[in-house]
């Protein structure tokens, strides 16, 4: 009898046997998954970059176009800024010409109105003319220094 001769030994082959089989057999189905995985991970990829590319190529051309119509309002923007600068230059011309007419025309006007006044209430022609002419100084000098402090 041959059976009875099976020692502990053998069973711990049999059992190391049966064992392996097992964690052949877990490791198949691991790797059979794992491949289906991989199979799904693959072909969303595929989807993926199926529908993402033409995307990012219409993103790509409406950059493009984006950045033609920035490049014209910078034209737009420079020739506008280049037009503000000269008529800010022809109003500052324009305004040098009239300032110093105009200090004079007021110191006039405040001169007559000054010098009526004081004809008015001293009955002295002289003192009237002297009254006049500070008057005119003083208004252009307020008007000048108005205008400088505005500037």
């Amino acid at each position: 009898m041959r059976l009875l001769a099976f020692s502990s030994s053998n069973a711990v082959d049999v059992a190391l046997t049966i064992f392996l089989i097992v964690v052949g057999f877990a490791l198949a189905y691991a790797f059979f998954r794992l491949a289906d995985v991989l199979g799904r991970v693959s072909g969303t990829i595929r989807r993926t970059e199926n529908e993402v590319l033409p995307v990012i190529r219409k993103a790509g051309g409406t950059l493009d176009r984006v950045n033609v119509q920035l490049d014209k309002a910078d034209q737009v923007t420079t020739s506008a800024v280049d037009a503000v600068a000269a008529i800010d230059k022809a109003v500052r011309a324009i305004s040098a010409a009239v300032t110093v007419p105009i200090q004079k025309l007021s110191g006039f006007v405040a001169g007559i109105t000054f010098g009526a006044s004081s004809l008015r209430t001293h009955r002295d022609f002289s003192e009237a003319v002297r009254a006049g002419k500070e008057a005119a100084s003083r208004r252009e000098q307020d008007l000048a220094d108005e205008l400088r402090r505005e500037e």
